[in-house]
Parts: C-alpha cells; structure tokens; sequence
C-alpha cells in the first residue's frame, strides 16, 4: 500500500539508501518519505546505525614457540553521516574488519612470550583498535572498542604452566614451614633458658635460705645452753640432716639415690672435712 502512495516507512537506529535510476541521490532518516517510484527513485537498502559486535579468533605463535588462540571481540558501527560509504565501499564488512584483526594480532603477538602476552593484552587490543579505526574510517564505520577477552594456549601447555605453578606454591609452603619450625625452636629455646634461670635463681635462695636459718640455729642454740660451742651445733645439725637424707632416700622405692658412706661416723668426717675447708679459707683471706 505504501508504495502505491509513493510512501516509505524507515525504523529508528536504521538509515535508507534512496536512488534515481540506479545512481544513488541521498540518505532517509528515520520517519516516512515520499519515494515517487514512476519517477525512478527506489530504495537501494537499509543500514543499521545500532553498535555490533564481532567475535574474531585467530590462531598464532608466541616468540617462545608456543601456539595459542587469541579471541578478539570488536564493537563498531556504521556513522549516519557516511552511511552512503559504507553501504557502497564494502560488501562484506565482517571479512574486512576480520582480515585486520589477523593482521594485527599476527604482527603483534609473535614479538611477546607467553607469559607477556597475556600480560600485555591491553596493548594488543589498542594496537588492533587502532589500526581497525585508520583503515574503516574510510568506509564509514567507527570502531567503538577492541577488547582481547582470551588467549588460550594448547590444553599440553596449560597443564605444564599449571603444575609449575603448583609446584611454585609447594616450595613457597615449604620454606614457610621451615620458617615457622624455626621461630618456634628458637622460642622453645628461650622458654627454657629463661626457665632454667629462674630455676637458678630458686636455687640460691633456697640455698641462702638455709645458710641463713642454720646461722640463726647455731647462734640461738649457742645462746639458750651454755657451755655448747658453735662445734657441738653444727655437729648435731649436719647429724639431723644425715639421718633426714636417709629417711627421705628409704621411704622412695624406685630411689636411685646412693648416700655413701652411710654410716652415722661418717658424719664426724663430713663435719671435719667442712671445719678443715672453712679454716683455710679464713687462713687465706
């Protein structure tokens, strides 16, 4: 009916081609249009004005000799005002802008290694937009945005690149364990350094202790019985502890203790042997 009345109807986000005897005369924008068709005007097509999206894979060596497949995804359209260039200058779009992306991509990533190339996928993708944006400008298309959204290496190097990874972790693990082990030897260490000194410190003065009570013995016992020397004392003293030493040592049943000698005359050698060594140190001072 439309084209009885001469009237065109052309969608939002698209643009028409309008010719006159086979020779093209302008763009229609969206709305309706007179097109006298016994007048020779005709419509040669429809372009779409929307943003597409094209996904390109493209199989190529890094410079470590490793074969990947790099995907690159590319968002363009066509511009309004050159809508008439792209409509006329391209028959394939799609082909073109892939041929490109090969171009570029198979110039690029064999410079890279490997690992380089998946850390420079923001250079890769600006290098294709780049080159993508020069060469289809002339055609009347802009290209909105490159993205390289994988590479993907062969399924024998993944697996390699995985299990040095792991193996990376494992050592990295180790080394921690082994660190950690260490701080807690050398914190053991101290524990019973510091133990030990304390036990050291216990030690003298449990044994200034009974310096100190024995004096106070012997004075007071010197002082409460008269005609007993500081001799008598200390005798009947190292005689109390001897058979104390002994009763303590017969009332353990798995006692490795061995007291020798253990005769009660003993004790009379012990107290001289203690006399002698307190004299000369008298004798020396």
């Amino acid at each position: 009916m439309g084209n009885l009345l001469c009237c065109v109807k052309v969608d939002q986000s698209t643009v028409a081609i309008k010719e006159r005897f086979g020779k093209f005369e302008e763009v229609l924008e969206p709305g309706c249009h007179c097109l006298p068709w016994f007048l020779g005007s005709q419509l040669a097509g429809h372009m779409s004005l929307r943003l597409q999206q094209l996904d390109v894979k493209c199989e190529t060596k890094t410079k470590d000799n490793v074969f990947v497949n790099v995907v690159a995804s590319i968002q363009y359209r066509a511009l309004g005002d050159k809508a008439s260039d792209a409509f006329y200058k391209l028959s394939n779009t799609r082909s073109q802008i892939q041929a490109y992306v090969f171009d570029v991509i198979r110039a690029s990533v064999p410079k890279l290694n490997l690992d380089d190339a998946f850390e420079q996928k923001t250079e890769i993708a600006k290098a294709v937009e780049d080159e993508l944006e020069k060469a289809m400008s002339a055609y009347g298309f802009e290209i909105v945005q490159t993205l390289i959204v994988d590479i993907e290496p062969d399924a024998q190097v993944k697996r390699a690149m995985n299990e040095i990874n792991a193996a990376a972790r494992l050592r990295l693990a180790a080394t921690e364990k082994a660190e950690a082990e260490k701080i807690l030897q050398i914190k053991r260490a101290e524990g019973e350094a510091e133990s030990k000194y304390l036990a050291g410190l216990g030690i003298a003065r449990q044994r200034q202790a009974i310096v100190d009570g024995l004096r106070d013995s012997v004075l007071g016992f010197s002082e409460n019985v008269p005609g007993t020397t500081a001799k008598d004392v200390m005798d009947m003293v190292l005689v109390t502890q001897y058979f104390d030493t002994m009763k303590e040592i017969g009332a353990a049943s798995k006692s490795s203790a061995v007291f020798i000698p253990h005769g009660p005359g003993a004790i009379r050698d012990v107290a001289s042997q203690i006399r002698d060594g307190l004299i000369q140190a008298s004798a020396r001072q």
